[in-house]
């Protein structure tokens, strides 16, 4: 069976044990990413398309920037719609409002950089084809 890179899922725990759980994974409409606090209340949870996770990676760059400024908040249209907004008092954080949660997914500083990072691999292999890929290995 050959393997592309999806699906991938991964836990990002910071010194403090806050946690941010990612799953990427195919789906008829593309590639699909599911973001979760399993050690928040209620395990609020964002989904995104490849596009709204393009623009939460470069917003992650843009508040870790503006820091302790704030940004406007950024829009993601499509399939999975949501809001991005910095939130800087008490503690600064990335909330990410989705239609279809309870509430704000909450990612606060500590996790963004292992964020990013973990993005910069899935949008590399939700990018990449996974017919190339098979045609590839089979050379």
């Amino acid at each position: 069976m050959q393997h592309d890179g999806l699906p991938r899922v991964r836990e990002i725990i910071d010194a403090l044990g806050l946690r941010l759980r990612l799953r990427a994974e195919r789906h008829p409409a593309g590639t699909r990413v599911v973001m979760q606090r399993p050690d928040a209340p209620g395990q609020p949870h964002a989904t995104l398309d490849l596009y709204g996770a393009e623009v939460l990676w470069g917003f992650l760059l843009s508040a870790r920037l503006a820091v302790p400024d704030v940004l406007p908040d950024e829009q993601i249209f499509g399939m999975w719609s949501a809001t991005l907004r910095l939130a800087v008092d008490p503690v600064s954080r990335i909330e990410i409002d989705t239609s279809q949660s309870r509430q704000p997914l909450s990612i606060p500083c500590t996790l963004w950089d292992r964020l990013f990072a973990e993005l910069c691999l899935i949008l590399a292999h939700g990018r990449a084809d996974p017919g190339a890929l098979r045609d590839y290995a089979l050379q």
